[in-house]
């Protein structure tokens, strides 16, 4: 049995808190008016209000990977997106190989395309980016439901 240098139930809260971030995106994403002709959402700020907690999610959700481990406590976990990269290939490429590039493609598409710069308004895009951030939280071990 693996020593955890957390309390199982922190742990279950960040996967909590992971979930939630995602569900909070749909909401956030239906305030704004579509488009139709265009298939674009016409409201910038919710678009990147909710890209912000795909972000987040993502964070959220690679923490609960890295205590999942029991390798490092909490005060240890990264604090950049370098540090995660770093952590990821450090403790977490045994789930999946193509993890950091994986993260790497959405903190390029999801914080800085979408949430910094608010450079998606496309439905189909946006969904895109989504379903990708879907499938790399469930990499992770936390399962979505949409």
């Amino acid at each position: 049995m693996r020593e955890f240098k957390i309390n199982l139930e922190e742990l279950e809260n960040l996967k909590k808190e992971a979930s939630r971030c995602y569900k909070k995106v749909n909401e956030t994403l239906k305030k704004s008016q579509i488009d139709e002709e265009l298939n674009l959402y016409e409201d910038e700020e919710y678009v990147k209000e909710a890209y912000g907690a795909l972000w987040l999610a993502i964070l959220k959700a690679l923490d609960y990977a890295l205590l999942d481990t029991g390798k490092i406590t909490k005060k240890d976990l990264p604090e950049s997106s370098d540090e995660y990269g770093y952590y990821i290939n450090r403790y977490l490429l045994h789930k999946d190989v193509k993890l950091k590039k994986q993260f790497e493609n959405l903190y390029d598409e999801i914080y800085i395309g979408g949430y910094y710069r608010g450079l998606k308004r496309r439905k189909d895009i946006i969904n895109s980016d989504f379903k990708a951030t879907k499938e790399f939280i469930q990499k992770l071990g936390i399962k979505l439901e949409d």
